[in-house]
């Protein structure tokens, strides 16, 4: 592993299962397709652990239909459009996060977010949450060629934030994450309790740090900072 950074110039979050909890969101629209269809509803811990496969991913979970199939566009463009209709209502930033950006912004280190999420979703989401300060940088698949795991998206959030990537840390849920933070040469740091499916083991992503609660990471960055 890296040595711990002694005084980072920016902190970068994935968002989904990392900064935010979003997935009571994707429950929802989810659950409320199946009604339509006369299905059950489902558990909302096996919704959770596909959330990092994206939409495609939640869709074959609900509807045992991929991304080939005759009905996929349209499921995709229903629950899309289902989401974007209640983006934010029910997402929180995960306890303790908030106060944590208030730490960065009071020893004058700036935060971004490097996500692949769209930016039709991810830009509302970020204004909805109010963060403050907010984000200095949002990086998504819409400006980059290459999403994570590629480091494209963290050296651009990097730029954008004016600082050297390998000064940098940057906080994710998934392998892709800690991948492309390490490939972008930042500190990397696994948040453990983001959207994991049962066969996911952080331990074994090669991070240089792994946190098993958002608490955890608010106070290994604070410790830093100090």
């Amino acid at each position: 592993p890296m040595p711990i950074p002694s005084k980072p110039a920016a902190v970068l979050f994935d968002l989904d299962g990392t900064l935010v909890d979003t997935a009571s969101e994707f429950v929802a629209v989810l659950q409320t397709m199946r009604h339509a269809r006369k299905l059950v509803d489902l558990s909302e811990d096996s919704i959770r652990s596909v959330v990092s496969n994206g939409a495609a991913g939640m869709i074959e979970l609900a509807f045992n239909c991929t991304q080939g199939m005759p009905e996929f566009e349209a499921l995709r463009d229903e629950f899309l459009n289902n989401y974007e209709d209640q983006l934010g209502s029910s997402a929180q930033p995960y306890e303790g996060l908030r106060q944590l950006l208030a730490d960065l912004s009071h020893s004058a280190i700036p935060w971004g977010v490097v996500t692949n999420k769209m930016r039709r979703f991810a830009e509302p989401l970020m204004a909805a949450m109010v963060f403050d300060p907010p984000a200095g940088a949002l990086v998504t698949p819409c400006e980059v060629t290459e999403p994570k795991p590629h480091p494209e998206a963290i050296l651009r959030c990097c730029a954008l934030l004016q600082c050297q990537s390998q000064h940098a840390i940057y906080v994710g849920d998934h392998k892709r994450d800690i991948e492309a933070g390490k490939r972008a040469g930042c500190f990397t740091i696994a948040a453990a309790y983001g959207y994991l499916s049962t066969e996911e083991d952080p331990a074994v992503w090669g991070a240089d740090h792994v946190v098993s609660s958002s608490h955890e990471l608010a106070t290994f960055i604070r410790q830093l900072i100090q």
